[in-house]
C-alpha cells in the first residue's frame, strides 16, 4: 500500500505516447514523515500516522506527542494491512509510478450560504402570472397533513454548501518529478489550488 499527503495546485494537460491529451491536476508533495506506528495488540487497529510540511511553533500537547521528531504542519492517518514502515521514516512522490491507479480525498471548495436552486438544482417558482419575490424560493416546507404539521428532518433547505470531505477513485498517475517533488494525476481534484490531499494506492 502506498500513501502520501500533498497539496493541490494548478491544473494542465499532458499528452501521453500516442499524442492523446488529457486534463491533469499537479500536487505539489514534501516528504513525510511517519510519526507513529498503531498496532492490533495495543491500539486495536493497525495504522500508520503520517506527519507533513513544516510549522514554526506548535503547541505542547502536540510537542509531546512527536517526542522530536519535527515540527509538522499536520497530521494524517492511513489504514494499513500490511507492510507496516519503521517510526522516523521518510517516504517522497518515488514510491509512485506512471501508471498507478490512486484515490485522492481531500475537502471540497467551500461556497458559503446557498439557497436551494444553487444547492440542490431546484427549479425555483414560475416566472410570470403574479410572481414578485419567490422566484428562486423553496416552496413549501411541511405543514398541513405532512408529516403531522412539522418540518421532516432532512428536508432540503438553504444553508452552508461546499466544504465536505470528497473521494475520487480509480485515477491514473500520469508524471512523477522526484526532484520538484511533483506528482501528476489525471483528472480533477476536490479542492482550491493549496488544498491538502491524501494520496492512497493499493
Amino acid at each position: 500500500m502506498k500513501y502520501i499527503v500533498g497539496e493541490k495546485g494548478r491544473m494542465t494537460q499532458v499528452f501521453d505516447e500516442s499524442g492523446i491529451v488529457h486534463p491533469a491536476t499537479v500536487l505539489s508533495v514534501v516528504p513525510n514523515a511517519i510519526t507513529q506506528v498503531k498496532n492490533i495488540d495495543k491500539d486495536g487497529y493497525s495504522a500508520v500516522q503520517v506527519g507533513y510540511g513544516t510549522k514554526k511553533k506548535i503547541n505542547k500537547p502536540l510537542s509531546g506527542h512527536l517526542k522530536g521528531k519535527g515540527s509538522f504542519r499536520g497530521l494524517k492517518e492511513f489504514r494499513i494491512e500490511s507492510e507496516i514502515p519503521e517510526e522516523g521514516a521518510v517516504i517522497d512522490v518515488s514510491i509512485f509510478e506512471p501508471g498507478d491507479v490512486v484515490s485522492v480525498s481531500a475537502l471540497s471548495k467551500g461556497k458559503g450560504f446557498q439557497g436551494v436552486v444553487k444547492r440542490y438544482n431546484f427549479g425555483g417558482g414560475p416566472r410570470t402570472h403574479g410572481q414578485k419575490h419567490t422566484e428562486r424560493a423553496p416552496g413549501s416546507i411541511g405543514g398541513g397533513g405532512r408529516a403531522g404539521g412539522r418540518v421532516v428532518k432532512g428536508q432540503k433547505m438553504p444553508g452552508r454548501m461546499g466544504q465536505d470531505r470528497v473521494t475520487v477513485k480509480n485515477l491514473k498517475v500520469l508524471q512523477v518529478n522526484k526532484e520538484e517533488g511533483t506528482i501528476v494525476i489525471r483528472g480533477a481534484i476536490p479542492g482550491r489550488p493549496g488544498t491538502l490531499v491524501e494520496i492512497v494506492s493499493k
